[in-house]
């Protein structure tokens, strides 16, 4: 897959709400790293949360944040553990302090980094949870028969949003895209626009973590369920609005609306578990492993930029070989 520049008209991240009651300089830090580093939402957010908890533990204790030294960071790693969050919330809090002191470590203010060297207690890297395949292709026929519910002239919104679900689900599985790629594509490509698909060439143009763009492949399934969803599309799209996928209200579909609707479609098709979309990301990861055995693929095609973040998914290919072993091979059951 090639990887693309982003376009220079892009309009730069918008920083998060939350900042409210931070000190001038540290909601400076955020919109730095909105604008400038262009952090997902999602991680801005909880940056700020930190570095909210930052400024209060200092506040207690009387220290001027650029002032702090090892020990005050080490004290206020400690509330940390002891307020009950856990390795990896811990982790994350201090790389957001640590990001601030070299932020202002670059602009002069302070003279060493006071965080540099301290690490969060490990924590155990829980493997990512993923469908069987006849799971994850019985979600996406589920999908198909709720989008070929009968329909008229004045189609009522139900089967519409079926379309769009079902598109939805086919990109998901079969694209292995991210909640924020799939629901910033637009409908058609443009400077201005985070993602497409390029129905011709069978694939589509997301823009990935650290506004990096990649390509991915669009199966066949998946094309012809969003020439289903864009024949219906008008009916429910604003007339200005840009995004493939809306809401019942006409605008982009937001990362909560999404992760209902499939929630509830998969509970609806009987599944066990609700499936969020990051599972089917991972199904469509692990499937894609199982067959290809080709990990640096699977890497690019998820836009990974380390092997290591990808390698999780040999343990659930270990995984499932071990089931079809203890499943299938008679010296695999023991004899009461």
């Amino acid at each position: 897959m090639r990887e693309r520049a982003s376009p220079s008209t892009m309009a730069p991240a918008a920083a998060p709400t939350g900042t409210q009651g931070l000190a001038p300089d540290l909601q400076a830090f955020i919109e730095h790293l909105a604008v400038e580093r262009r952090l997902a939402e999602r991680t801005l957010v909880l940056y700020t949360e930190a570095l909210h908890r930052l400024q209060a533990s200092a506040a207690a204790d009387g220290v001027p944040l650029p002032a702090a030294q090892p020990h005050h960071v080490r004290g206020w790693a400690a509330q940390l553990r002891g307020s009950g969050l856990g390795p990896r919330s811990i982790s994350l809090a201090l790389a957001a302090w640590r990001g601030l002191y070299r932020h202002w470590g670059r602009q002069g203010r302070i003279a060493a980094n006071p965080v540099e060297g301290l690490r969060a207690p490990k924590a155990g890297r829980p493997l990512p949870k993923a469908l069987a395949v006849e799971q994850a292709v019985h979600l996406a026929d589920h999908a198909l028969q709720r989008a070929r519910a009968p329909s008229s002239a004045s189609v009522p919104a139900d089967p519409l949003l079926a379309l769009r679900d079902h598109a939805i689900v086919e990109l998901l599985y079969g694209s292995g895209l991210r909640v924020a790629e799939i629901l910033g594509l637009d409908v058609r490509a443009g400077a201005a626009a985070r993602g497409w698909v390029d129905p011709a060439d069978a694939s589509a143009q997301v823009l990935g973590k650290g506004s990096k763009r990649r390509t991915v492949p669009v199966g066949p399934l998946a094309l012809a369920a969003l020439r289903a969803w864009l024949e219906v599309r008008p009916q429910l799209a604003a007339a200005d609005e840009p995004a493939l996928f809306v809401s019942r209200r006409g605008t982009r579909l937001s990362p909560g609306q999404l992760r209902l609707r499939l929630k509830t479609q998969s509970l609806q098709s009987g599944l066990a578990t609700p499936v969020h979309p990051h599972m089917l990301r991972h199904s469509f990861a692990s499937h894609l492993l199982q067959s290809s055995g080709d990990l640096r693929a699977v890497q690019e095609l998820l836009g990974h930029a380390s092997i290591g973040t990808t390698q999780v998914y040999t343990k659930l290919d270990h995984q499932h070989l071990a089931r079809v072993y203890d499943a299938a091979h008679p010296r695999a059951r023991r004899k009461g």
